[in-house]
């Protein structure tokens, strides 16, 4: 749960971005061949996840206010990258050695923090019908030169920027260098909810937390022009006290009694699309919006006790996927009917088989385990299930209209 209070997300604004400025060494280009197998994508739908009105959640759609049939890239049409399975790679080593990476946070470093099986490392997702082409950190920095990349949102979308930071330190030859060879900038903004926490005054004078609704939260001045910005939203909308929704949420000045979520979360959205339609120039700027990362919490929510340590092996049988979850249908409503093209990443059902990938009692030290043991079921070890989300997004920024 992002509401972890020991979590290292409280840590986030002091090292709120981390800015990779690196000169890629005209060598790289002369090796520059491109012999990846070809990702292409359908809309065809998985059978475990319905979806209202026939809205597709296949991996890199493009959508926009038009209908969604004519926003599909007819290119992409064979597979859909985010519909397969985790299968056993023995032949493979991850992106990046376990303990090799500083860039990880404690709370995500399992490896330093004594997980003592490893086999959750030598999966590798296969989609059905195709094959998409391994990470080559080389290639994307070439991709990356001279631009900016930003990841806004809750410490998910911080798992998976922490991954592809170290995924890229890896291709260095000199690693000492990382914060000077290159000339891009990959960031991370903290921004949970996408929208603007607030405060208002009750009738009797007490300072209460809003949630402003209506209001794009404070940062996107500082990612609003970036080349690459990469969204996400989701867990912080399960925590109880927006689950509550008592006198939480605010429109204007109009403070709601009583709101559902549910509805909290689609006007939510409907900010941020309506901010991103009028602010991004989607000539320079390709946005992605990253879906709901599974959680695997059993016998109760991070603070009530719930677990997912003792958990090697993924869920082999679809059957047993929880469902899809609403926050997914309200995001692709709103996508559907934004101006602005943006792929979405649908992650959801390939983290929902990896029960295996969470820290779980391994988000902190021995010593710190003594103390107390509050499990993570959110989030993901690293080296670890993130790495295949940058890979997903190598292998659509490597299609070459998402390269230029």
């Amino acid at each position: 749960m992002d509401s972890l209070k020991n979590f290292s997300e409280s840590r986030a604004h002091y090292y709120f971005t981390i800015l990779f400025t690196l000169i890629l060494i005209f060598f790289f280009f002369s090796a520059s061949n491109d012999t990846s197998p070809v990702v292409s994508y359908t809309t065809s739908l998985p059978p475990s996840h319905p979806h209202p009105n026939n809205l597709s959640p296949f991996s890199s759609q493009v959508l926009s206010g038009a209908s969604l049939a004519s926003k599909v890239h007819n290119n992409f049409d064979s597979c859909d990258i985010f519909d397969g399975q985790w299968v056993v790679d023995e032949g493979s080593s991850p992106v990046y050695e376990p303990g090799s990476c500083p860039f990880i946070d404690d709370a995500f470093n399992c490896f330093k923090n004594g997980r003592p099986d490893s086999d959750y490392l030598r999966l590798k997702w296969k989609p059905h019908g195709c094959e998409i082409p391994r990470f080559d950190g080389v290639k994307m920095m070439k991709m990356l030169s001279g631009k900016r990349m930003v990841f806004v949102g809750d410490s998910l979308n911080r798992n998976m920027w922490e991954s592809l930071v170290c995924a890229l330190r890896e291709s260095l030859v000199d690693k000492k260098n990382v914060f000077e060879d290159f000339n891009c900038s990959i960031d991370f903004i903290r921004s949970p909810f996408l929208v603007q926490e607030w405060k208002f005054s009750d009738k009797a004078g007490t300072r209460r937390e809003t949630l402003r609704l209506d209001m794009m939260e404070g940062s996107y001045n500082k990612y609003h022009d970036a080349d690459i910005i990469v969204f996400n939203t989701g867990h912080w909308w399960t925590h109880q006290k927006t689950f509550k929704g008592k006198y939480y949420f605010q429109e204007g000045n109009h403070v709601y009694s009583k709101l559902e979520v549910a509805d909290a979360y689609k006007k939510a959205l409907k900010t941020w699309a309506k901010w991103v339609d009028a602010n991004v120039n989607s000539s320079r700027t390709q946005v992605f919006f990253r879906g709901y990362s599974a959680s695997h919490f059993k016998g109760g929510q991070w603070n009530s006790g719930g677990s997912c340590d003792g958990e090697t092996k993924p869920i082999t049988n679809e059957t047993q996927l929880s469902p899809y979850p609403w926050m997914m249908r309200a995001l692709e409503s709103v996508l559907s009917k934004m101006k602005t093209r943006v792929v979405y990443l649908n992650i959801t059902k390939m983290t929902d088989y990896r029960k295996d990938g969470h820290p779980s009692i391994f988000r902190q030290s021995a010593s710190e385990r003594m103390n107390g043991i509050i499990q993570d079921c959110s989030h993901w070890c690293l080296p670890g299930v993130p790495d295949t989300w940058n890979q997903l997004l190598y292998a659509i920024l490597s299609r070459k209209k998402f390269n230029g």
